[in-house]
C-alpha cells in the first residue's frame, strides 16, 4: 500500500511540477524508461510467482536503468548511438513481453 502510495504521490507531483529534463539527459531518459519497465514487470512476474525479493527488484531496477544507460551512452560515443539504442529497446521489449506472457498465464490461468 505504500508503494502505491508513494507512487500516486511521485505522479501527481511530476505533472504539477511538470519538470524540464536536461538536453544532455534526453537521450537517455526513454531507455532509463523501459529498462525500469523492465525491472517492474520482472518484479511483478516474481511476486506472482511466489519468489520476489524486495534487495533483488532494487538491484535489478537500479542495474538496468543504468546499464542501459551506459550502452547507449557509448554508442553515443562510438557513433553508433541510434543502432545501439534500438538493440537496447528491442532486447526490454522483448523481456517486457516475455513476462507479461508469464503475468497474463499466471492471472488468467491460460
Amino acid at each position: 500500500m505504500i508503494a502505491v502510495l508513494g507512487l500516486v504521490i511521485g505522479v501527481v507531483i511530476g505533472l504539477l511540477v511538470a519538470p524540464d529534463v536536461p538536453e544532455w539527459a534526453q537521450p537517455y531518459l526513454p531507455i532509463a524508461v523501459v529498462a525500469a519497465l523492465d525491472a517492474v514487470f520482472g518484479a511483478l512476474r516474481a511476486f506472482l510467482d511466489g519468489i520476489f525479493d524486495d534487495k533483488v527488484f532494487v538491484v535489478s531496477f537500479v542495474s538496468n536503468v543504468l546499464i542501459a544507460a551506459l550502452i547507449v551512452y557509448l554508442g553515443d560515443q562510438l557513433g553508433v548511438g541510434s543502432q545501439l539504442s534500438t538493440g537496447v529497446v528491442v532486447v526490454l521489449g522483448i523481456r517486457i513481453f516475455t513476462n507479461m506472457a508469464a503475468i497474463r498465464r499466471h492471472v488468467f490461468r491460460a
